[in-house]
């Protein structure tokens, strides 16, 4: 299977916005990956509504969308309406309310997925195994683009791959942060599925040569 590729949306140049998601619709880009920040669960703000409503105007490609936000509960329904792929939730942000509120983003249609940060153990997503298409290991501190990644995240893949295959659960590796040129070979080693990168697709001089380089791995 070809590794997926998720462009994450909040490297894109954001005054030329029609002209980059015309770039993800014409390119080998799987999904496109939409990072929203509340300012409280993580120390920036990005996007909200305005611009996912917007989207699926344009967009041809399903939208991978990760709440990095309190209580994502609440846009459950809103995001479904929207016609996302997947909504992914934080562990940390969830706490003992993860497994319901996994639930109801499946009830709601879209495919649930779960983030695990870097300082939270990967044991912490192994009860939701059985409700989730996806778990995301963070590759930085969430909150900001264009990060140094953060190299036990290697480590934190082969403990989830080695979870999920003794779970017998059917379960995808995603990580977001810090994947480029060396990152990406290393993280498919080890694991990774799907690879969410923002700067080092959005900046590259050829966008769409990154991508297929991304996914042929």
């Amino acid at each position: 299977m070809a590794t997926k590729v998720s462009p994450s949306l909040l490297a894109a140049d954001f005054l030329n916005l029609g002209k980059e998601i015309e770039m993800i619709n014409t390119s080998e880009a799987d999904w496109l990956h939409l990072d929203i920040m509340d300012g409280m669960f993580v120390p920036n703000i990005s996007f909200g509504f305005s611009v996912l409503e917007a989207l699926p105007k344009v967009l041809q490609k399903p939208m991978d969308v990760h709440f990095m936000i309190m209580h994502p509960e609440d846009y459950i329904e809103r995001t479904a309406r929207l016609g996302a792929m997947s909504m992914n939730v934080h562990v940390e942000a969830c706490g003992e309310k993860t497994a319901e509120v996994l639930e109801k983003i499946t009830a709601a249609g879209m495919k649930a997925a779960v983030t695990v940060s870097p300082d939270t153990p990967i044991e912490a997503v192994r009860p939701y195994l059985n409700k989730v298409h996806m778990v995301l290991i963070m590759g930085v501190h969430p909150g900001f683009g264009g990060q140094k990644f953060i190299p036990a995240t290697l480590d934190r893949v082969r403990e989830l791959k080695n979870i999920i295959e003794e779970t017998g659960e059917n379960v995808l590796i995603q990580v977001d942060g810090g994947v480029d040129s060396v990152t990406a070979p290393e993280l498919v080693a080890a694991g990774c599925d799907v690879l969410v990168s923002g700067s080092y697709v959005f900046k590259a001089n050829d966008p769409y040569a990154t991508i297929r380089q991304l996914r042929s791995l």
